[in-house]
């Protein structure tokens, strides 16, 4: 990972560690030992012998030595971290009972308008809207509970007020505690603060948010409604999470070294008991990780809160557009891509000659509006033997100073192999005494850093040339560097974001993955309330940030997820799933395709089955519901065994065997709202086959489908009408992909099937490899 790598989604990495995933994940320094995680499977099974197991081992442990247990799972499913050696690692991996011993990860921390304007979206490209006033109105009551595994909540933020919470009463199923601290009391929890945990391991013994992310995730989902919310004037109006009635739990996993593995299962456990309904995971692994089912603690977690009917909802990750950087991977999660909001933050740089060229960022620049400070181009202040691409980099250590001192400085970001961030290369020319900074960046354009008072703007290598061409063009080129301002109603959006993670999954080719994206970029929501890194001089800290991210992403997504919940209380995870991918759109504000951020076209790869819409997922028509067959069948295709499976599953149905032909194409096969299949020649046809049930309510109607098929693939549908008798029915139907007899254009092509009985469209995605 390079240095800084972070740094453009998140605005306050001045004052947050860079996070690094730790590969070993278990030494400490200066000793042999490290922290291991225990995995025995389901909670309570084998008529308790496996409970037996798990309490002798740890036992053993503990009389090895002192302080040796971390922490202990016995919820949601069985197991316990421990402080062990690599050698006594090994030796319980053998023990009976032991699914799987590895040590612990470190993972990454991976609105006013955002939902705004996914309504209008909605309105735009979704015909199923809600019936009546009423229906509308009734979202925000609820009483679904979400849980935000984080780096905890700042609870006197008004997001999380309960002033419009119906009913005096907590949630009947709730099981869970507000845990205190000497910077937290039982009065910071509420009727919509229900549930806040913190564990030693994050190095504060409290749930309060010191860094400002699980805040802001928290209030994305489920934040109240403000008036007048704004970071120092910008994107104001008013905000408002995704579910304002659900209430929040909140499990502080995470530190500002990152995630451990441990603590995250932990937080697992725990919310299992506590009995929330939604888990809302903006974190995961780093891409190059890779890990498998069986060390992933982010996969064995929520396995285990899908059986108990939570649906977990995670962020892709931050690695994109490198293809195959799509984490948090397993099937019975919901994984979400980031994707633009039709607002910006331009920050004009102006030339002599008052010529304008868009800039993007924050800040709250001090500057005269008129062009009256020396221009320059960081190439043309190289500092005696550095390189030229150095310079024109403004790597730290390259420039001279007397020629950068009260300056405006014109920077590249194109040496992909220089290691340092955008913030160091501010900081390396504010150091010089540069007055401002103009950073070439086609990449990050449209995300919009935070830079205070420092006057600093990113623009385009287009109008890069154009700035070039006028400081070669006079002997005393100007310029100055406009403060920021909002702008609504930008088009096109949404657009895919840069570093959104894509697929397709590095696990296997046949589930595609992400699932679905929403807003990710430049989301204002509330904020940690003693931060002033980013405020202007003479300002107070704002209650408020504009940050962006899959995490940001992620929320949007949880929000929609709890308000589905509270009108359909006995949907089952993989049905809410279903509901919100299959009434995704793929269309942007200038009703076109959806593109990323270079301008071409997005795929399923960018952004799975599309960008979510908020009434489409309540009124879905049919759903595909993901059975624990299909997810045992995964495992099997993954290449488990029945022993494995058997310790991981809760229950296994009787009779209950993997197939004799486990061969990872079969994953094609599980009951997905998507469609992937690989290893594609064109010699032989492939055969999918779909369950969907009918939950509109309707009693008798007739589904027609619709196909969208790439060149060089014939796709066939049987039947290609389905005849629903009554509500709940249960409908199959099989995919034929075959060969047109023309090559594939690509290793990856991609089409949809979509079913419409003409008042409700079920899309499903499909993609075809030929690897």
């Amino acid at each position: 990972m390079t240095k800084g790598n972070y740094s453009h989604f998140f605005s306050f990495c001045s004052v947050f560690l860079v996070l690094f995933l730790n590969e070993t994940g278990a030494a400490e320094a200066g000793n042999d030992f490290g922290v291991y995680i225990v995995y025995m499977g389901a909670a309570g099974v084998s008529n308790g012998s496996l409970r037996d197991d798990h309490v002798q081992l740890m036992n053993t442990v503990l009389r090895r030595r002192e302080n040796a247990l971390v922490h202990t799972y016995k919820h949601g499913f069985s197991g316990f971290a421990a402080r062990i050696s690599e050698e006594e690692a090994r030796s319980i991996a053998q023990k009976p009972g032991v699914v799987s011993v590895f040590p612990d990860p470190l993972l990454q921390l991976h609105t006013t308008r955002s939902w705004d304007f996914l309504k209008y979206q909605t309105s735009v490209v979704i015909d199923s809207t809600p019936n009546s006033e009423s229906e509308t109105s009734s979202l925000d009551q609820s009483d679904t509970i979400i849980g935000i595994l984080d780096t905890g909540i700042w609870p006197e933020s008004e997001s999380f007020s309960d002033k419009d919470i119906v009913g005096s009463s907590l949630p009947s199923g709730w099981k869970g505690t507000c845990m205190t601290a000497d910077d937290f009391s039982s009065s910071n929890c509420n009727k919509k603060l229900i549930g806040a945990r913190f564990y030693n391991e994050t190095g504060s013994n409290s749930p309060r948010d010191r860094l400002g992310h699980g805040t802001h995730v928290a209030s994305t989902a489920a934040g109240t409604t403000i008036a007048s919310a704004s970071y120092y004037g910008l994107a104001d109006g008013t905000a408002k999470g995704g579910s304002p009635g659900s209430r929040i739990a909140v499990y502080r996993v995470c530190s500002s070294f990152g995630c451990r593995g441990s603590t995250i299962l932990s937080g697992f456990d725990d919310a299992i008991k506590d009995g929330v309904d939604v888990l809302s995971l903006s974190l995961g692994t780093s891409s190059i990780s890779r890990l498998d089912l069986q060390s992933d603690p982010i996969a064995i977690g929520a396995f285990h809160a899908v059986e108990h009917g939570i649906i977990v909802v995670c962020s892709a990750g931050n690695d994109g557009p490198v293809a195959e950087s799509v984490v948090n991977i397993a099937p019975w999660i919901l994984t979400v891509a980031a994707s633009t909001i039709d607002r910006d933050f331009p920050s004009n740089l102006v030339l002599g000659g008052n010529k304008v060229i868009k800039g993007d960022g924050i800040n709250f620049s001090q500057l005269q509006k008129s062009p009256v400070y020396p221009l320059i181009y960081a190439k043309n202040a190289k500092k005696s033997g550095a390189k030229d691409v150095e310079a024109r980099n403004c790597e730290p250590g390259s420039l001279d100073k007397d020629l950068i001192k009260g300056k405006i400085v014109v920077c590249n970001n194109d040496d992909e192999n220089s290691g340092y961030s955008k913030d160091d290369k501010l900081y390396a020319v504010k150091d010089l005494g540069a007055i401002g900074i103009a950073l070439t960046d086609d990449k990050t354009l449209l995300v919009a850093n935070t830079y205070g008072d420092f006057p600093a703007t990113t623009i385009s290598s287009k109008d890069a040339e154009v700035v070039l061409s006028y400081i070669n063009s006079t002997s005393d080129p100007v310029a100055t560097i406009l403060p920021t301002v909002s702008v609504t109603k930008y088009t096109p959006a949404p657009d895919v974001a840069y570093f959104s993670a894509r697929g397709p999954s590095y696990h296997t080719r046949n589930i595609l993955k992400p699932d679905v994206s929403a807003p990710g970029v430049d989301i204002l929501a509330s904020w940690i309330g003693n931060d002033t890194s980013g405020a202007p001089k003479g300002k107070e800290a704002s209650l408020f940030n504009i940050i962006s991210g899959t995490s940001m992403a992620c929320p949007h997504v949880s929000g929609i997820v709890a308000t589905v919940k509270s009108q359909n209380r006995t949907w089952s995870p993989s049905a809410i799933k279903s509901a919100i991918m299959t009434t995704a759109t793929q269309t942007n504000n200038l009703k076109a395709p959806i593109t990323t951020d270079s301008g071409a076209m997005a795929t399923p790869y960018d952004y799975g089955a599309g960008e979510v819409t908020t009434s489409g997922p309540l009124r879905p028509g049919l759903v595909y519901e993901t059975t624990t067959i299909d997810y045992l069948n995964y495992l099997c295709y993954s290449g488990l065994d029945i022993s494995a499976i058997g310790t991981i599953a809760q229950t296994i149905p009787d009779g209950f065997a993997c197939p004799k032909d486990s061969s990872a194409d079969y994953i094609s096969n599980i009951n997905y709202p998507s469609i992937a299949v690989s290893n594609f020649n064109g010699k032989e046809s492939k055969n999918v086959s779909r369950t969907v049930t009918n939950v509109a309510g309707d009693g008798e109607t007739v589904y027609t489908v619709s196909v969208d098929a790439p060149s060089g693939v014939n796709v066939s549908v049987v039947p290609d009408k389905l005849q629903f008798t009554k509500n709940e029915l249960k409908l199959s139907y099989q995919v034929i992909f075959s060969s047109s007899g023309k090559p594939l254009k690509e290793d990856h092509v991609f089409g949809s099937i979509t079913w419409t009985n003409g008042k409700y469209k079920v899309r499903s995605p499909f993609v075809i490899s030929n690897k």
